[in-house]
C-alpha cells in the first residue's frame, strides 16, 4: 500500500513540474511577445515624432516663403514719396514694393525698391524666369504689367510712370545682368530720362560706365552707332512702330523697346535659357557681353537720383 502511495506522489509531483515548466515557458513567451510589441510601438512613436517634425518644418518653410513672396511693404500712407531714394532716406531700408507718387504723377503706383548697393534704387524692369510675356501692345507697356508682389517677380513699371519718375531730375540708370553660369556684369548710364507720351516715351541717357560694355548707346564701335545706338529712340511695340528699320523691330524681336535698326540691347526679349537659335536675335540680349545669340538669365533695370546721398541715420 505504501508503495502505491509513493508512486502516486511521485507521479503527482512530476505532473506539477510539467505544469509548472509549461506555465513558466508560456510566461517567457508572453514576455518576449510583449517586448516585441513595445519595441514596435517605440519605433512607431519615433516615426510619428519624425513626421511631426517634418510637417512643422514644412509649415515654417511655407510661412517664410509666403512672407518672402509677398514683398509689398505698407508704410501707412502718412507721407507720399516721389521715389525709392526718398523712402530710403526716411529710414526704410528693407527692399520690397512701396507705394510712391512722383511730383507730376496723377496717382500713386507700386514699384520695387532695391535698398542694396547704397540703397534708394527704383526698379522699373525685372527679368528672372520667363513667367511674364513681354511681347505686348503699346497700352500694356504704357500702363505697366507683371508681378508686383513677389520680390523676384518679372514686371515692367510702365512708360507713363517711368516718365513721371525720371522727369523729376537727373537720374542714374543701372542695369544688373546675370548669365546662366551665374556670372554678373553691370552697365550704368548718367542722366537717364524717358519722355512723355507725346514724344512716344523716347529714351535719353549720358555717359556709360560698368563691366558689361556699352550696348545701349552703341559705344562699342563708332561705325555701329547708326544702327546700334538706342539713345534718343522712341519706344516701339508691335502695334506702334517707331523704329528706324524698314520692317517692324518690335514684331520681329517679340518685345517692346527703344529699337533703332533693330538693336544691340534688347532686355525685354524672349526668355531663352542661354544660347539659342531663332529666326531673329530676339532673346534677352546685351551684345557687348554675350553677343546676339545668348539670352541672359536675369536682368534688373533701376534708377536713382544722381545727387542721392544715403542717410546713415
Amino acid at each position: 500500500m505504501k508503495m502505491w502511495v509513493m508512486v502516486e506522489f511521485l507521479l503527482a509531483a512530476s505532473m506539477m513540474d510539467v505544469v509548472g515548466s509549461s506555465d513558466l515557458q508560456n510566461c517567457f513567451q508572453e514576455q518576449i511577445r510583449l517586448q516585441g510589441q513595445v519595441r514596435l510601438m517605440e519605433h512607431r512613436v519615433k516615426q510619428q515624432q519624425l513626421k511631426i517634425t517634418q510637417l512643422l518644418e514644412k509649415k515654417e518653410t511655407q510661412y517664410r516663403d509666403r512672407r518672402k513672396e509677398n514683398s509689398v511693404i505698407d508704410l501707412g500712407g502718412e507721407r507720399q514719396y516721389s521715389d525709392c531714394a526718398e523712402i530710403y532716406n526716411d529710414g526704410h531700408k528693407q527692399s520690397g514694393f512701396y507705394k510712391m507718387r512722383p511730383i507730376k504723377s496723377p496717382a500713386e503706383f507700386l514699384a520695387f525698391c532695391d535698398m542694396s548697393e547704397g540703397g534708394g534704387w527704383t526698379v522699373f524692369q525685372r527679368r528672372s524666369d520667363g513667367s511674364q510675356n513681354f511681347d505686348r501692345v503699346w497700352t500694356d507697356y504704357e500702363e505697366g504689367f507683371g508681378n508686383f508682389i513677389s520680390a523676384n517677380g518679372e514686371y515692367w513699371l510702365g512708360n507713363k510712370n517711368l516718365h513721371y519718375l525720371t522727369s523729376q531730375g537727373n537720374y542714374t540708370l543701372r542695369i544688373d545682368l546675370t548669365d546662366f553660369e551665374d556670372e554678373q556684369r553691370f552697365a550704368q548710364y548718367a542722366r537717364f530720362r524717358v519722355a512723355d507720351e507725346e514724344h512716344s516715351y523716347a529714351m535719353t541717357c549720358g555717359e556709360y560706365s560698368g563691366t558689361a560694355g556699352d550696348s545701349l548707346t552703341g559705344g562699342f564701335h563708332p561705325e555701329a552707332k547708326w544702327w546700334a545706338d538706342h539713345q534718343g529712340m522712341k519706344f516701339s511695340t508691335r502695334d506702334r512702330d517707331n523704329d528706324n528699320y524698314e520692317g517692324n523691330c518690335a514684331e520681329e524681336e517679340k518685345a517692346g523697346w527703344w529699337f533703332n535698326r533693330c538693336h544691340s540691347a534688347n532686355l525685354n526679349g524672349f526668355y531663352y535659357k542661354g544660347p539659342y537659335t531663332a529666326k531673329t536675335d530676339n532673346g534677352i540680349v546685351w551684345y557687348t557681353w554675350h553677343g546676339w545669340w545668348y539670352s541672359l538669365k536675369s536682368v534688373v533695370m533701376k534708377v536713382r537720383p544722381e545727387d542721392f546721398q544715403p542717410n546713415i541715420v
